[in-house]
Parts: structure tokens; C-alpha cells; sequence
């Protein structure tokens, strides 16, 4: 079955960095777009950072353009997405997901993805 597990989030402090990972294993990944997407307490899921499976494009969410790096490696099946400058307003449960986007163009809606990770927290504090 398809699994996507990530890793890498914990506490850090204002200003500091973090890299998130996300290892896929039952599903051909170089077809897929990945996603980040993050869920604060009392918020609903949002988009955060997305990559074709091609790896040439990518897509941010405004608040973290030119902070948050996303990339990936088809050859370990990997997504990463690197955090820098990080903000309280950053704090959430990241999840990453998969999305069967070969033949169609990239989207930042959720309900468009087909796999999903248990989360990942990250927590910054002022």
C-alpha cells in the first residue's frame, strides 16, 4: 500500500531553520506532484509548498515564499521541504501528500490529493 512518512519537524526557535522529509513507498513517485500542506490548531489545512514530478516547477504559499525551499529526490522517492527564517505563525502540523497529476496541471486544493502523511509537528517559539 502507499505510505508517505515524514520527519524532521520538533522546536525550534525564532529565526531558526528546519528540513522536513518525506519518504513514499508504494506508488511511482517520479508521476506524482508532491505537496506540503500544514494545519494549525483551530485552522484548516492549508497549502504551503508544491513541486511537479518533474521537479521544474514549483509553487509557495505567499507567507513563506523566499523562506521555504521545497525539492525532491525521485531517485529516493523523497520530498523535502527546507524552512528557514522560521515564524511563530509557522507553528502547525505539516503533512505531505501525492497527487496523480501527470496529465493535468498543479493544484494547490487538497481534496485533489490522493495519499497523505500522519503529519509532522513543528513548533517555533517567539
Amino acid at each position: 500500500q502507499v505510505q508517505l512518512v515524514e520527519s524532521g519537524g520538533g522546536l525550534v526557535q525564532t529565526g531558526g531553520s528546519l528540513r522536513l522529509s518525506c519518504a513514499a513507498s508504494g506508488l511511482t513517485f517520479n508521476r506524482y506532484d508532491m505537496g506540503w500542506f500544514r494545519q494549525a490548531p483551530g485552522k484548516e489545512r492549508e497549502f504551503v509548498a508544491g513541486i511537479r514530478w518533474s521537479g521544474r516547477s514549483t509553487y509557495y504559499e505567499d507567507s513563506v515564499k523566499g523562506r521555504f525551499t521545497i525539492s525532491r529526490d525521485n531517485a529516493k522517492n523523497t520530498v523535502y521541504l527546507q524552512m528557514n527564517s522560521l515564524k511563530p505563525a509557522d507553528t502547525a502540523v505539516y503533512y505531505c501528500a501525492a497527487a496523480d497529476r501527470y496529465y493535468r496541471d498543479f493544484t494547490r486544493r487538497s481534496l485533489s490529493y490522493d495519499y497523505w502523511g500522519q503529519g509532522t509537528q513543528v513548533t517555533v517559539s517567539s
